[in-house]
């Protein structure tokens, strides 16, 4: 693997910095160097969030991201900020549920995935991130759905035990939207 450098952004509450803890942990288990760097502003709901995440075969030297491989663009202020930073050749993730505007981009690959609707949908919309992160995991050259089980297992605590089900539910709807 290269080195993979992921920045999800959004408002606060939309679990952005949860879905970067779970890439890095999922890299962890894969036995990669890993960065996870969250920020968020001074509302944790409804204030700004993103989180950077690198995932690498070797070590990583600095946590922060100035051109990010992928976007996840969880509301249009943050796809607005970050779309012209994606390196050529890279991936933007757009919820389109909660964004109209297009991508004019034409050197990366763009992935519109309705997910806050997907969620709504199947009773889990508080888990649109997870949506979109299962349709990165499914899409994405260098990354992979194995084993995103068990970092849900480590990730969500037994108090919560009934999250479980509702992630795995929302990664799989993400990897199984638009095939």
């Amino acid at each position: 693997m290269k080195t993979t450098q992921i920045l999800i952004a959004g408002f606060g509450g939309q679990g952005i910095l949860f879905s970067g803890k779970f890439l890095a942990y999922k890299g962890l288990t894969e036995e990669l160097q890993v960065s996870w760097l969250p920020s968020y502003g001074p509302e944790m709901r409804g204030g700004t969030a993103n989180c950077n995440v690198i995932l690498s075969d070797t070590p990583v030297g600095s946590p922060i991201i100035t051109t990010p491989d992928v976007l996840i663009a969880m509301n249009l202020p943050s796809l607005q900020k970050y779309v012209d930073s994606v390196s050529a050749g890279g991936q933007i993730y757009v919820d389109s549920s909660l964004i109209d505007a297009k991508v004019e981009r034409d050197d990366v690959e763009v992935f519109y995935i309705p997910a806050t609707q997907l969620a709504k949908d199947e009773g889990i919309g508080t888990l649109a991130n997870m949506v979109i992160v299962g349709h990165l995991l499914e899409k994405h050259p260098e990354l992979s759905f194995d084993g995103v089980e068990a970092v849900i297992e480590k990730l969500v605590p037994p108090k919560k035990a009934a999250l479980k089900e509702l992630n795995m539910k929302a990664l799989m709807l993400g990897k199984t939207y638009g095939n």
